[in-house]
């Protein structure tokens, strides 16, 4: 368009003057300047009204407001993905800020990596969106119309690479990993541009600097200059962005939305000059071919893939949002109080929905406005806007000390020896800190700035700084809640089967329920609800403090921390996986067990969980099951201690509770069996196994043994692996003496003699630590070797001198700490019974292995016996002769020990010695 059609031709002329004069080379500044106007003329004379916006702006929602009661449209076309629009008529049962969300955990048509896919838009109510939607669901015959592209389309669009979902994951808050849906995208993408800005306005962060240059003087424009500005600033970034590939994607999202928006003119016949298309101000200065209705540009717009959507709504915070999308700390609670300011100025009636909760009734009457300029006729009001200075406003004293008062009070009960005197400082310093940055009005990052200098001096007492404090005081963390009948089922089935404990669900704070579950039976489906919600949600969701369930054990009483309120978001995604609680378990048991990376560990957790929560024979044998096939494909031990316990505890369970063992349990002992038989020879000298690992395959063996052999295993194979092995490594030398002590084919003198042998030895004495680290862990596979390992620490304490003990001791304390911490309890009670209780005892005390034996008995003479069976026996020596005969055993009899007939007679014939010790025992 010529400068002279145009209204802003003389603007045009005067930045181009301008561009000459101060550019060196004023070629490129021109073509930008001259750019811009030409941006703002074709936006302007589109023949579909545009209102530009940028999201979460009081100023664009004053906007909204104004131009809805002045224009009345009929259609609103609205910047956010298409199938979300079912979502927007459930906002009424919630408490602003929430955000629309799409969830998808199966997903169909991308990279498995990416699951789970997420996309949010918050929504807050100093929002022109906000307001538009509004005015469009509570007036009658006005629709409301998403002309975005869909969230499948969100991530069809992102690069081959997983996308940045998990960028602001620890940062985002309640929004968590989720793709933020910016409404309204305004924010420069030329990292020198902001830093100009910034430095230029003596601004900290871009959120300064918008709401000094831009909100604060577009929140009393009028309309055409409002759109003017908006979409001049939104052609200035567009032009200046360098980042091409962001820039194809919202090329292509405004191809998509102008695409939709004469689609629907064409289906429903509305007349445009009835419909209000709302979008970013960056989106506003479009340059693509499919602009304006009248373009005859076409665009494909190509299927969606076939990921399963699941929409809902989830509470948002001011936070969450200023962390996913980059925003200045409180900028979002500053722009809610700047919003409420300027409703009692300007005494507008902001749009609000039906029965919206956690929003105030406002009152007020409608502005007297100047008459707007017809559509299609446009009139120049950039260059009297960028002309003149902006309006400052007059100082509001009252304002500014009720400001300085109330953060004193804050600071006071948040530990700060503030007094009145910080409040004058404050006062004081916050019109300096303004006039400094040619300000006649302190802003609220002036005051924050003032009372930080004055109050915070050089520590922070408490877990908040005075920064935080001006943000709470000027409007805080403002945190939306999910109604009740804006919830999925799940979550409401959870608050309904919770009723009985008559805790409000919804609070924020920590509540605490007290189950008494002998007196109050009918809360036993409570707890069970309790335990299977502190395996689903976060840790500080759900946390038991008195009460557990184990395998076997059930508590009579049981307390609970609940917090559902903060963590309403967990509770809502539950329900995107299923309809009740019990489900989405089974459903992830399921998923963890087919998983490709589960092993038998995992299965068998899963099968542990199963029979704790659910209570499924049928579930629990199924998992079993999953978790013998695991077994017999692994190639790797790294999980035996993991295995070798949970398999433990699962079957004594069963022992306990069931009439018999389930098969999965039988058939996981002889593969288990047979399978650990089989790797054992290669675990012992493989350098990455360790000795915790081939001790559990032990433990496996030998407490699996006789249930393996009485289902057809060969204990011949279990002999066969042990003598195949060949151990280098010490501790693993010391495994295999004591596995093969336990089959009998060491005997226990023999490994005394071999333990006393390495002792003797200099060259051995450093690495003696390593054999008693196996030996600790042989006390997994042979517990009766408990004695035998205390005999050998003491000895090795007790021979060897101070200048081997010494350097070797810190390395012994440390490998057993780390390697064989659960094994430290039982050594540590053979220990106590070994050594005396006593310190006079200790003295006198002889070690047993050390003890001088009895005298031997005569050659082929075994032990002489003595008790009830010796008795039985004599009394019948000619059925034990028939039995010994059949066994092909020899031997001779012998005098019995005195039994228990001799012991009466000794007593009976002398009374008064039994008496005497009678009287002194009591």
């Amino acid at each position: 368009m010529t400068g002279q059609t145009s209204p802003f031709g003389a603007l045009r002329e005067q930045l181009l003057d301008a561009a000459a004069a101060f550019a060196g080379s004023p070629v490129a500044v021109s073509d930008i300047l001259s750019g811009l106007v030409d941006d703002v003329d074709r936006a302007l004379r589109e023949e579909l009204e545009i209102f530009p916006v940028c999201h979460h702006s009081p100023a664009s929602a004053l906007a909204m407001v104004r131009r809805l009661r002045e224009k009345q449209p009929k259609v609103i076309y609205l910047e956010l993905c298409e199938d979300l629009q079912p979502l927007l008529t459930e906002l009424r049962n919630c408490r602003l800020p929430v955000a629309v969300q799409a969830f998808a955990t199966q997903i169909d048509g991308f990279p498995p990596s990416w699951a789970p896919l997420s996309v949010v838009a918050p929504i807050t109510e100093a929002s022109a969106e906000y307001q538009a939607i509004s005015y469009a669901l509570e007036t009658p015959g006005v629709e409301l119309v998403l002309v975005d592209r869909s969230t499948d389309h969100v991530f069809q669009w992102a690069p081959n690479e997983e996308p940045g979902k998990k960028e602001h994951a620890e940062e985002a808050g309640l929004h968590g990993d989720a793709v933020g849906v910016e409404l309204g995208d305004l924010r420069p993408r030329f990292a020198e541009l902001e830093e100009h800005l910034l430095h230029h306005g003596k601004v900290r962060h871009w959120s300064e600097w918008w709401d000094q240059y831009v909100e604060q003087p577009l929140s009393g424009a009028d309309y055409d200059t409002y759109r003017q500005v908006m979409v001049l600033i939104g052609s200035l970034f567009r032009r200046l962005d360098r980042d091409g590939g962001r820039r194809r994607v919202d090329e292509d999202r405004e191809r998509y939305m102008w695409t939709r928006m004469r689609e629907h003119l064409a289906a429903s016949g509305a007349d445009p000059a009835d419909c209000l298309y709302v979008c970013g101000a960056f989106h506003a200065a479009s340059h693509v071919e499919q602009f304006g209705l009248r373009s005859t540009a076409t665009f494909e717009i190509t299927p969606r893939t076939g990921t399963k959507w699941l929409y809902g709504l989830i509470p948002s915070s001011h936070s969450a949002i200023e962390a996913q999308f980059g925003l200045a700390s409180g900028s979002v609670s500053i722009a809610a109080a700047t919003w409420d300011k300027s409703l009692t100025r300007s005494k507008l009636t902001p749009f609000q929905l039906a029965g919206q909760r956690g929003t105030r009734k406002r009152a007020g009457a409608r502005a007297k406005l100047p008459a707007p300029v017809p559509q299609g006729e446009v009139a120049d009001r950039l260059t009297g806007f960028l002309s003149k200075p902006p309006a400052l406003d007059e100082l509001d004293e009252a304002e500014l000390l009720g400001w300085s008062v109330e953060i004193v009070r804050l600071a006071r009960r948040n530990g700060y020896l503030a007094s009145t005197a910080d409040a004058i400082a404050v006062f004081e310093t916050s019109i300096l800190l303004a006039g400094m940055r040619n300000r006649a009005r302190p802003t609220p990052y002036d005051f924050q700035d003032a009372a930080v200098t004055c109050i915070e001096k050089d520590v922070v007492p408490g877990r908040r700084d005075v920064r935080r404090l001006c943000e709470i005081m000027l409007g805080g963390d403002r945190v939306g809640e999910v109604g009740y009948d804006a919830l999925p089922p799940l979550a409401r089935d959870v608050y309904d089967r919770l009723a009985p404990l008559k805790m409000d669900l919804e609070k924020r704070t920590i509540q605490r329920a007290l189950l008494d579950l002998n007196a109050n039976p009918e809360l036993v489906p409570c707890s069970d609800l309790l335990w299977m919600l502190r395996y689903l949600l976060p840790s500080d969701a759900v946390r038991p403090i008195m009460g557990e369930r184990r395998l076997g054990e059930r508590s009579i009483q049981e307390s609970w921390d609940v917090a559902f309120g903060k963590h309403q978001r967990s509770i809502i995604e539950l329900g995107y996986e299923g309809v009740t609680i019990e489900q989405v378990m089974e459903q992830r048991l399921r998923r963890s067990v087919w998983d490709p990376k589960a092993t038998a560990a995992v299965a068998l957790a899963a099968v542990e969980d199963a029979v704790l929560f659910l209570g499924s024979r049928r579930f629990a044998d199924e998992l079993g099951q999953r978790a013998v096939e695991l077994l017999a494909s692994e190639r790797s031990v790294d999980d035996a201690p993991e295995v070798l316990r949970r398999i433990r505890r699962l079957m004594s369970y069963y022992r306990a509770h069931e009439p018999e063992l389930p098969a999965w349990c039988e058939e996981f002992a002889t593969s288990g069996y047979a399978h650990y038989c089989t790797l054992l020879p290669t675990a012992f000298v493989d350098d990455d196994t360790g000795a915790r690992q081939v001790g559990a395959m032990l433990g496996f063996l030998f407490s699996m043994e006789s249930l393996a052999l009485s289902l057809g295993c060969d204990r011949a194979q279990l002999e066969l692996a042990v003598q195949q092995s060949h151990p280098e490594a010490p501790d693993k030398v010391a495994l295999l003496w004591a596995a093969r002590t336990q089959l009998g084919l060491l005997p226990l003198a023999e490994l005394r003699a071999r333990c006393d042998e390495l002792l003797a030895n200099p060259l051995v004495v450093p690495s003696f630590p390593l054999y008693i680290l196996g030996f600790v862990q042989a006390m997994e596979p042979v517990p009766a070797l408990s004695g035998f390992v205390v005999e050998v620490i003491s000895k090795a304490f007790g021979q060897l001198p101070d200048r081997v003990l010494l350097p070797w001791l810190p390395k012994l304390i440390t490998t057993l700490r780390d390697q064989a911490g659960e094994l430290m309890p039982v050594l540590v009670r053979e220990a106590g019974r070994t050594f005396p209780g006593t310190l006079a005892a200790v003295d006198g005390w002889v070690p047993p292995w050390t003890a001088r034996p009895a005298a031997a008995a005569p050659a082929g003479s075994g032990p002489v016996a003595s008790g009830p069976v010796a008795e039985l026996l004599l009394g019948h020596p000619a059925a034990c002769d028939a039995v010994a005969g059949l066994l092909g055993c020899e031997g001779s009899w012998q005098a019995p020990a005195p039994g228990r007939g001799e012991v009466a007679a000794l007593l009976a014939g002398h009374p008064e010695p039994a008496l005497a010790v009678a009287g002194l025992l009591a």
